[in-house]
C-alpha cells in the first residue's frame, strides 16, 4: 500500500511566500537558498481541530520550521479535490525497503512504479522515500530510525535527512511505559547535524490519541503519547520540549555556516572528535564524545573544553560552548491528575445498565452467512468491526459415545481475544500475549444429547500494520476447532472445522448505537452488576471545571470501548497488566538507546487514563459517558480528573538562567531550594556537603511566588558563594504550582 506523507510550510515566519522547493546535496533549498529544516510529527486524527492552533503554536515556539504528517485521505477528504496545503516535501513510499526483500523483482519494480508515478503528478516539490537504499531518481532516500549520523544518501545530490528520529516509543497492551531520554534525542539531533545532516523530522513531536478503533499493531494502545516533546494531551514534555528548544535556536544560528561552510574533522582516539564547518564570515564547532563511560577532554585552538560522556557540545564561533545535550538548564515539569471538582459533581458516578442482546447468536446460532469452512475474521469483517460470532451447531445421540465422558471445547486460535459459549452458557476467555497470537483454548464442556449451539466471539485489537504481506497474518479463528471426549485410556476427537459455520460481524449494541445520546433503548438503575460480561453501563456528569486537559480513570474495568457524548474515545483494558520485570530505578541516557530501555510503569496497567478532549465535553449541562464492557468490571471507581502541572524542577550550573513556569498559573510555594552541590531528584531533592551563605529559599520565594513565571540567574552574586571546592556549583530548586 503506497504511504503518503507531507510536510507542511505554514510555521515558516521566512518563507510564507516560497514559490521554489528544491535540493542540492548538502540542504533542501527554498528560493534558491540552503535550509537547515528541524520539523515535527503531529498527525492531525490523534488530536482534534480544537487542539490543532494550539500545537502548532507550540511546535513553532519550540523552534520547528514544518510540521510532519500523514495523508489520512479517508478522515478529511474522502472526495477531491477540496483542501490545498502549502507544502515542501512530500513522501510516497514509508520504509518499504526494510520489508521488500521477501517480494523479490515485483518488489523492485513496485519501487520503480511508485517513483514514476509520484514523478508525473508534477507536484512541483521533492518526493522522498524512508529506508529505501535502492530509492530510484530523482527520489530523495532518507534515514528513519534512533539514530542516522552515519547514514549516507545514494546519491551526491540528496542532502542528508532524517525523516523519523523516534522521540520515543509506542505502548503496546500489557507492555510497560517507554521512556527515550532527553540527553539521548538532543545527543542524537546533534551528532546528526554534526556529520552532514540539514533536516531532521521528530517522530513523533505530538503523538496523541488513537480514538475509535484506529489503533493498529496489534495491540498498540490508545494513548500514542511516545514519550514526545508534546505529550497526549498537548502539554509541554519538560524537560525534553525545551531543551530541544534551546538545540534548535543555536542550530537555526548556525544555518548559513552549516549549510554552505567547508567540513573538517578532527578525531581525538576514544570516540572524541571535533567538526568545524568554515566560511569566510566565521566558523562554528561541534565538539563529540561518543564515549559511553567516561568525559573527554578537548584540545582546541589554545583552549580546553570538557565533554561529558555520550554528549555533543555546539560552539557556533568555534570559542564559546552554547549548547551540551548533556548539560539540561530546562525545567522538569511534574503532571499530577486533579479530582473533577464541578459543580454538583457527585463522589461515583450514578450509572445504568443494560446487557448486550445475544439470543441470537448464543441459543440460535443466526447469523449473515453461512460456510463449511473458518474464514480469518479479516476477510469477512472487511475491518468494520472489532468482533465476529463463529458459529455452529452440534447434534449428539443419547447414546452417542462421545456423551456422558470428560468432553473439552478445544479451539486453535488467532483471535487477540476470544469469548466462548456453549448453549448460552458462558464458558470462558483467553487473550493472547502480545507477539504470541496463536494459542490454544480449551475448557471443559458438558454437552447434552440432541441440539448444542458453540457460539465464539473473535475480537481484534487492531490489525498488522508492518512486515511483508502484513495483510495475510491471520486473524480470528483459524482452525482446527474440535470437541474432545476423554474416558479412562480412550481419546475421541470430533473436528468441526468443516461444519456448516455462520458467521455475524458486530454487536447488536454498536449497531443499534447505544452510545449515542439520543439513543431511546432503555436502560435499567437496578441492581447495576458488577464483574459482568457482555455488559453496557451509562452514567452523567459534569464537564471538569477549567481548560486543563480532561481524562477518565477506568480502573477497575477489563476490557472494552467508551464513548462521552457519542464520541469514541477508543479501547480500554486496564484489567492488562504489565510485567513486574524490567523496570529501572534510574535511567542512564549514556549509550544507545532501544526500546526496552528506561522502562516505567512495571506490574501495572498498561494504560489507566484515557483522553476526553475538551471539545467532546458540554461545558454547560450533562455530558453522557458509556461503557461496553466484554470482560467484566466494576465501574464504581471511575472518575473524571484533569491533568496539569504540579510542580517544577530545575538542576542547573553556575553562569546559566533558568526559567521557571507553572504553565499559565501562579507558582504558589518554593518546596526546596540549594545552590552548592545538592542531590537527589525532582521530589527527593536533599542539600549536599555545601551551600551559598543567602537563604536560596527566601530569594526564590521573593523572585518567583505569585508570578507565572521566573527567570533566575545561577550565580554567587545572587545566591552567594558556596564552598564548594573541587566541584561545579549548582542551583537546585522546586517549585509548587
Amino acid at each position: 500500500m503506497i504511504s503518503l506523507r507531507f510536510l507542511l510550510c505554514f510555521i515558516f515566519v521566512s518563507s510564507v511566500y516560497a514559490t521554489i522547493v528544491s535540493h542540492d546535496g548538502r540542504a533542501i533549498t527554498i528560493d534558491g537558498h540552503r535550509r537547515v529544516l528541524l520539523s515535527g510529527s503531529i498527525h492531525y486524527p490523534r488530536s482534534t481541530p480544537e487542539m490543532w492552533p494550539d500545537l502548532i503554536k507550540k511546535g513553532k515556539e519550540g523552534g520547528l520550521d514544518a510540521i510532519e504528517t500523514y495523508v489520512f485521505w479517508n478522515a478529511h477528504e474522502p472526495t477531491r479535490p477540496i483542501f490545498f496545503f502549502c507544502l515542501l516535501i512530500l513522501q510516497i513510499e514509508n520504509e518499504y525497503g526494510n520489508v521488500m526483500g521477501p517480494y523479490g523483482e515485483s518488489g523492485k519494480a513496485y519501487i520503480k512504479w511508485c517513483a514514476n508515478m509520484a514523478q508525473s503528478l508534477n507536484v512541483g516539490v521533492p518526493w522522498i522515500m524512508c529506508q529505501q537504499n535502492d530509492a530510484p531518481q530523482p527520489m530523495l532516500n532518507t534515514c528513519n530510525g534512533f539514530y542516522c549520523d552515519n547514514f549516507v544518501p545514494n546519491n551526491p545530490n540528496t542532502p542528508k535527512m532524517w525523516t523519523e528520529n523516534w522521540t520515543g516509543w509506542f505502548k503496546q497492551w500489557g507492555g510497560k511505559n517507554p521512556h527515550r531520554t532527553t540527553e539521548d534525542v538532543a545527543f542524537s539531533v546533534a551528532r546528526f547535524f554534526q556529520r552532514g545532516g540539514t533536516f531532521n523530522n521528530y517522530y513523533m513531536y505530538h503523538g496523541g490519541t488513537n480514538f475509535d478503533r484506529t489503533a493498529g499493531g496489534p495491540y498498540i494502545t490508545t494513548s500514542y503519547d511516545y514519550d514526545a516533546p508534546l505529550d497526549e494531551y498537548g502539554n509541554l514534555n519538560q524537560p525534553k520540549y525545551g531543551h530541544l528548544k534551546q538545540l534548535h535556536d543555536v542550530l537555526h544560528s548556525m544555518e548559513k555556516t552549516l549549510t554552505y561552510g567547508n567540513i573538517s574533522t578532527i578525531d581525538f582516539g576514544n570516540s572524541a572528535s571535533a567538526t568545524i564547518y568554515k566560511t569566510e564570515e566565521g566558523s562554528s564547532c561541534f565538539f563529540g564524545n561518543g564515549n559511553e563511560n567516561s568525559d573527554a577532554t578537548i584540545s582546541f585552538r589554545g583552549e580546553s573544553y570538557v565533554v561529558p560522556a555520550w554528549s555533543i557540545t555546539i560552539l557556533p564561533d568555534c570559542k564559546n560552548e552554547a549548547y551540551n545535550t548533556a548539560k539540561i538548564t530546562t525545567q522538569t515539569s511534574m503532571m499530577v491528575k486533579k479530582p473533577n471538582e464541578a459543580e454538583d459533581t457527585p463522589s461515583t458516578l450514578k450509572w445504568s445498565w443494560r446487557p448486550e442482546n445475544m439470543d441470537n447468536f448464543l441459543l440460535k446460532g443466526k447469523g449473515e452467512s453461512t460456510q463449511t469452512q473458518l474464514f480469518d475474521q479479516k476477510v469477512v469483517t472487511n475491518d468494520q468491526s472489532d468482533y465476529l460470532w463463529y458459529m455452529t451447531t452440534v447434534k449428539f445421540k443419547k447414546r452417542d459415545p462421545f456423551l456422558g465422558k470428560n468432553m473439552s471445547l478445544r479451539v486453535n486460535c488467532t483471535a487477540h481475544v476470544l469469548h466462548a459459549f456453549v448453549n448460552g452458557k458462558y464458558i470462558g476467555n483467553q487473550h493472547a500475549e502480545n507477539g504470541k497470537f496463536n494459542y490454544i483454548f480449551e475448557k471443559d464442556v458438558k454437552f447434552k444429547s440432541g441440539r448444542n449451539v458453540i457460539a465464539l466471539l473473535s475480537i481484534t485489537v487492531g490489525l498488522a500494520n508492518y512486515g511483508a504481506f502484513f495483510e495475510s497474518k491471520p486473524a480470528g479463528i483459524t482452525g482446527p476447532i474440535s470437541i474432545t471426549g476423554r474416558n479412562v485410556d480412550e481419546t475421541i476427537v470430533k473436528d468441526l472445522s468443516a461444519h456448516k459455520w455462520s458467521y455475524k460481524t458486530g454487536l447488536n449494541g454498536f449497531e443499534n448505537q447505544l452510545f449515542r445520546t439520543e439513543s431511546m433503548s432503555k436502560w435499567s438503575v437496578e441492581s447495576v452488576p458488577f464483574n459482568r460480561t457482555m455488559t453496557w453501563y451509562k452514567a452523567t456528569f459534569n464537564a471538569p471545571l477549567g481548560n486543563d486537559p480532561v481524562v477518565v480513570d477506568l480502573l477497575g474495568l477489563g476490557k472494552g470501548t467508551a464513548w462521552v457524548n457519542g464520541n469514541n474515545i477508543g479501547r480500554y483494558w486496564p484489567a492488562f497488566i504489565s510485567s513486574e520485570n524490567g523496570c529501572a530505578a534510574k535511567c542512564n541516557y549514556r549509550g544507545p538507546y532501544h526500546a526496552e530501555k528506561c522502562l516505567t510503569n512495571c506490574g501495572e496497567p498498561t494504560q489507566r487514563w484515557y483522553h476526553v478532549p475538551r471539545s467532546f465535553l458540554n461545558a454547560e449541562g450533562d455530558n453522557t459517558l458509556v461503557l461496553f464492557e466484554e470482560m467484566g468490571g466494576n465501574p464504581s471507581l471511575v472518575n473524571f480528573q484533569t491533568t496539569r502541572v504540579g510542580s517544577v524542577c530545575a538542576n542547573v550550573y553556575e553562569k546559566n538562567t533558568i526559567e521557571l513556569s507553572c504553565d499559565r498559573k501562579p507558582i504558589s510555594a518554593i518546596k526546596f531550594a540549594s545552590f552548592g552541590n545538592p542531590d537527589g531528584n525532582c521530589g527527593s531533592f536533599e542539600k549536599g556537603t555545601c551551600e551559598s551563605s543567602n537563604n536560596t529559599v527566601d530569594i526564590l520565594t521573593q523572585e518567583c511566588v505569585g508570578k507565572e513565571k521566573c527567570f533566575i540567574d545561577v550565580s554567587t552574586e545572587k545566591f552567594g558563594a558556596p564552598d564548594c571546592t573541587g566541584s561545579a556549583r549548582r542551583l537546585v530548586v522546586e517549585a509548587i504550582c
